[in-house]
This record gives structure tokens, C-alpha cells and sequence, in this order.
């Protein structure tokens, strides 16, 4: 039996492929409504599965035969070119983020026969496809129970310099093995010890949810972070983009929380915050965190915003921000986040950057061995302020 998916984000298509595959029914794949269309005619599928959210092909006028105008979502237009303008009854499924009844409504009166909303478990599309073709030719064992493909794919980069150790955690491994609408990208900053190798290991068997970026010199976390941030922003597929430290001081779970937060928000930039966690280090190092409330303080007056935190290494962005902040290399290594905000401000002006930025508390948040600044740095920080606020004015 043939299943045809259509698609337009690649994480989404490789994982319905695998799970249907392993199920035993031939796939096709397509990402946009014109190639589905002209693929559903040439192959004549016993299941269509689509987004609801699909582009149609820039390569030629076939969009021209639909009424956009009267389908909010052109995911819809297959079930009404299958259902109505064919007049076929093979059975149609739709995958959505989205939960408005009226479209979930439309979609049924098309003669949609099943609806699913995102977030998606691929145990229960498996069953749901069961229900409508019968099983595949084989039962599945690859897999496995929790794989869940969310609302939105997201692109997540995480900077690597001499991080073996770290990296050997299987926390990376584990998050994409049940997270499947994200992707990371490991930028190689030049690692003079394993990383490179560990990194590659890591990949195995996780190539379409894992990749690596590898910059043969160091050129520290502020060119890592923009170079891979550019890389991913490249790709279609991707709702959101942030950068996660390969220490995972700040955890997935407070990362997943940063990215609802930017989907169901207006927001541009949404980032992590320790600020609630900082009281709890006065006591025992009251001198480090009184410098930390200084620079904190410096920074909120350089960008002119009551922001707490400007460098927590967590933070999820959309893809305008970065095709407009990240083209040119940043003058500092480390304090790249307080650019950003300076050169949103040139683009967007203060108060509507005031609004386009979340700084969202964590609920967890270590402090990993090395990954202190020494009160030396701290001193070369400030000066490097004074650098970007000149610079920016």
C-alpha cells in the first residue's frame, strides 16, 4: 500500500517516512501542493497524508487553478482536489498546529476523513493510518512509545570548543530521539582535543535530527553561534532558531518552554533569564555576583532596556532576526547577544524592540564546571561594553 506525504518541513516528512516504513507501506514525499498533486496523479496513493500549512510550487502557475481565497489553508486544497475536483474517495489526512474549529470544520466538509493536531505521536498517526488502509506488511519495532513531532520545527545551535566530556552526556542523544520537530546543529569551533570525533559518533543514526558545523580555527562563541545560526537559517523548514550551550547549564525542558513562548507570542526574540537564581549565589560568592548586578546594570543602560539578563546562553529567535542581525561578524566574542539587541534596535527603533523582546526566567539554571567568568574577564567586559555603545550610537 502507498501512503503520499506532502510536507514542506523535512524533519516532519523523514520522520512520518521512517515510522511508515517501518510499518511496511510504500512512501512518497513531496513538499509543496503543486509536486503532491502531480505525484498523487502519477502514483495514485491509497492514503494522502498533508500539512495544512504548504506553499505551492514557485516553478510553475498550477496554484492558479485553486481558489485561495476560499481555503485559508492551502493544505486543504489537496483534500479538495482529490475529494471534489477528482471526485476520489481515497482517504486524506491532515496534520495541523492548528486548532480553529472552523478550519477543522471546512476540512470535513472537503471530505477530509481524518484531522490531527500537532503536537503529533507517531505510535498514534501508525494506529490512525491502520484504521484507514489496514495494517502495513510488517509490525513495527523500531518504533518506539513518547516520539512526538511538535507544532513548530525548530533549529537549535550549540557551540563546541574542547567539549568532549560534556559531550559523551546521552542528553542530546535522548532529547532528539523524542523530540522529533528538532534539529541540532553542533558548531566545531576549532576543538583541539576530541570534539570533532565525539561529535560524529553522536550523529550516528541520528543524521537527519543532528548535524555539524565544523570551523577548522577557533574564532570564539560569538562567530561559532553566528556562523551556525546563518547555516540553519538557510533552511525552509525551520519556524524558530536559537543557540543552546553545550553544557546545557540552561536544560531542554526550559529551552521547549522558550520556544511555546515564541510560538504563541508576537515576540522576535525570546531568552532565558537566571536572574530569579542569582540570590542564591550571594551568600557564597557575594563578590561575583555584585559584579555580575554591575555589568548587568552597564548593559541594561548600553541598550536601553530594563533587561535582566542579556547573556544567557539560551535563546530562540525567527529567521528575520537573524538574516537582519547576524550578516556581519560581531565585535566582541562573548557579548554578541547585547549586539543583537543593538542592531534590532537600528532596524526596528527602541520602543518596537522593546516589544519584539521576551526575557523568560528559567527554571533551572547551573553554573558547569569552566564555565565561570574569572573577575579578569569581567573587567575586559566592561570595556568591551563601552566598545559596542560607541560603536552602535
Amino acid at each position: 500500500m502507498k501512503i503520499l506525504i506532502i510536507d514542506d518541513q523535512e524533519l516532519v516528512v523523514l520522520s512520518l517516512e521512517k515510522c511508515l516504513l517501518d510499518l511496511g507501506y510504500e512512501v512518497i514525499s513531496s513538499n509543496t501542493i503543486s509536486d503532491g498533486i502531480k505525484k498523487y496523479d502519477l502514483n495514485e496513493p491509497d492514503l494522502v497524508i498533508a500539512d495544512i500549512n504548504m506553499p505551492f510550487s514557485d516553478s510553475d502557475d498550477l496554484s492558479a487553478n485553486f481558489d485561495e481565497s476560499q481555503v485559508a489553508y492551502n493544505g486543504l486544497e489537496i483534500a479538495k482536489y482529490i475529494k471534489i475536483t477528482k471526485g476520489h474517495t481515497t482517504p486524506v489526512m491532515i496534520l495541523s498546529g492548528n486548532t480553529d474549529e472552523d478550519t477543522i470544520v471546512q476540512g470535513f466538509d472537503l471530505g477530509v476523513d481524518d484531522y490531527m493536531k500537532k503536537p503529533l505521536s507517531l505510535s498514534e498517526i501508525g494506529a490512525r493510518v491502520k484504521r484507514l488502509i489496514g495494517a502495513g506488511e510488517k509490525i513495527s519495532t523500531n518504533t518506539k512509545k513518547n516520539q512526538i513531532i511538535q507544532n513548530n520545527c525548530i533549529g537549535v545551535v550549540i557551540p563546541c570548543y574542547d567539549e568532549e566530556l560534556r559531550l559523551l552526556s546521552d542528553e542530546f542523544r535522548s532529547f532528539v530521539n523524542s523530540n522529533l520537530g528538532y534539529h541540532l546543529c553542533f558548531v566545531n569551533d576549532g576543538s583541539k582535543d576530541n570534539t570533532l570525533q565525539v561529535l560524529e559518533k553522536l550523529r550516528e543514526g541520528n543524521e537527519d535530527h543532528i548535524s555539524i558545523y565544523d570551523c577548522e580555527k577557533n574564532g570564539g562563541k560569538a562567530e561559532a553561534v553566528r556562523l551556525g545560526m546563518l547555516h540553519l537559517a538557510k533552511q525552509e523548514q525551520f519556524n524558530y532558531i536559537g543557540f543552546l550551550d553545550a553544557d546545557l547549564s540552561t536544560d531542554f525542558e526550559d529551552f521547549h518552554d522558550l520556544v511555546n513562548t515564541i510560538s504563541n507570542s508576537n515576540f522576535k526574540i525570546v531568552s532565558g533569564s537566571r536572574m530569579a537564581r542569582m540570590g542564591a549565589d550571594i551568600t557564597k560568592e557575594s563578590a561575583r555576583a555584585i559584579i555580575s548586578k554591575i555589568i548587568n546594570l552597564i548593559i541594561r543602560k548600553t541598550i536601553g532596556m530594563d533587561f535582566n539578563d542579556t547573556q544567557c546562553g539560551a535563546k530562540i529567535m525567527s529567521k528575520d532576526v537573524i538574516e537582519n542581525t547576524f550578516q556581519e561578524k560581531f565585535l566582541t566574542k562573548w557579548l554578541f547577544d547585547v549586539e543583537i539587541f543593538m542592531r534590532m534596535k537600528k532596524i526596528y527603533g527602541d520602543e518596537e524592540t522593546k516589544k519584539l523582546v521576551c526575557e523568560q526566567p528559567l527554571k533551572r539554571w547551573i553554573h558547569a564546571d569552566g564555565s565561570k567568568l574569572s573577575f579578569k574577564d569581567s573587567l575586559k567586559i566592561v570595556f568591551q561594553i563601552g566598545q559596542i555603545a560607541i560603536h552602535y550610537r
